[in-house]
């Protein structure tokens, strides 16, 4: 597996995992963008707690899974949206309106489509979930 893009690597070993029927998922390494990103899956009921665990390089994270992901995966190129551009990725990364997130990296965070929305912002997509 190679190590060029960490968040690529943390959400098929998440996929990997969840289609095995594990309960939980060792990360590594660990990063903010990362612990952002599970925060917001988290919050969206993807992903149980998660704890980080230093190890003196990189870190580990302990993730607790639910079992209800389907699909998830970075989008790359990291697209830049416009907060009335959300519609088209929608359509291309999610199984149907209203059913999956977009994480979208904004200049107030990293946040749910749905909540850049609600702000009027746009910003650079990350990934998606469902």
């Amino acid at each position: 597996m190679s190590l060029n893009d960490p968040l690529a690597n943390t959400l098929s070993l998440i996929l990997i995992d969840e289609k095995a029927g594990r309960s939980e998922s060792k990360i590594k390494p660990s990063s903010k963008i990362i612990k952002k990103v599970l925060d917001v899956m988290k919050s969206n009921n993807y992903v149980g707690d998660f704890e980080e665990i230093e190890d003196g390089r990189g870190n580990i994270i302990k993730l607790n899974l639910l079992g209800n992901i389907n699909k998830c995966g970075v989008i790359k190129p990291r697209y830049s949206v416009k907060k009335n551009g959300f519609e088209k990725f929608e359509e291309r990364y999610l199984l149907a309106k209203g059913m999956g997130i977009l994480i979208v990296s904004t200049p107030t965070g990293i946040v749910t489509h749905n909540e850049a929305k609600k702000k009027n912002i746009g910003g650079k997509l990350l990934a998606y979930c469902y």
